[in-house]
């Protein structure tokens, strides 16, 4: 069930219209102008986790390195895959073969393959993070948690931002003894969901989020399967509109 909540404030903006039947605003010379801002919230809990997930190993030479790879990053991937997870919400995010220079592999090679998971079944979203880290993952980051639908949970405070501005324009009106005629102008002006902003309102689709801080070993983590209950929470949208009002006397 989704939560709405309003933040609302006004700047009456009561102008004297030029000689002319309609000023730029828009309003005619018997209507007074009166613009309101106002924000709204709608808060849903998440349905979808992003996370990453790889493999990084070594060997003596780079080919050895990358063999000992593809047979790591094969067993992540075919867990996954056995969890229900269809291989179109699995996707590569990076490859790499370097020298080790430093440190105790010192002229050793280290190879890494990462891949890119979205869980579209948050029941699923710890049991995937145990899957991966089980068969051998040691590269480890996210997750990112989002809604299916962001542009929906979006409008849903679109239209309690605009109904705030309305309630608050018909209390100014009644208090100068006028009432609304007409809306003049609707400004989006944009706003947040969770961590992520936008500018208008349909929320435009984040990048994954990046490697670092990543969990790394050269082991499987023991204490992984512990931390990994995933808590969706909430996320709350956040957004403002601006609407101009026409009034007239009652």
């Amino acid at each position: 069930m989704k939560k709405l909540a309003i933040l609302v404030g006004a700047l009456p903006l009561l102008a004297a219209c030029a000689n002319s039947d309609e000023s730029a605003r828009g309003v005619t010379h018997e209507e007074t102008l009166l613009s309101v801002s106002a924000s709204g919230e709608a808060d849903a809990r998440p349905d979808e986790a992003v996370f990453m997930a790889g493999v990084e190993t070594w060997g003596s030479n780079a080919k050895t390195a990358s063999a000992n790879n593809a047979e790591g990053i094969a067993k992540v991937v075919a867990a996954l895959k056995e969890l229900g997870i269809p291989e179109d919400d699995i996707q590569t995010r990076s490859v790499g073969v370097r020298r080790i220079d430093w440190g105790d592999r010192k002229g050793q090679y280290g190879a890494n393959n990462t891949v890119t998971v979205t869980v579209r079944d948050m029941a699923k979203a710890g049991e995937a993070v145990t899957a991966v880290t089980e068969v051998g993952a040691n590269v480890m980051s996210g997750p990112d948690l989002r809604m299916s639908d962001p542009e929906g949970q979006a409008n849903a405070a679109y239209a309690e931002a605009y109904k705030a501005a309305r309630t608050r324009a018909e209390a100014y009106a009644e208090a100068a003894g006028m009432e609304i005629s007409r809306v003049l102008y609707i400004r989006d002006a944009g706003g947040s969901q969770g961590g992520r902003y936008f500018q208008g309102a349909v929320p435009v689709a984040p990048p994954p989020p990046p490697v670092s801080p990543a969990y790394r070993t050269s082991t499987r983590p023991e204490s992984m399967a512990d931390a990994s209950a995933i808590m969706p929470g909430q996320t709350t949208s956040a957004v403002t509109v601006q609407v101009d009002f026409a009034l007239v006397p009652k």
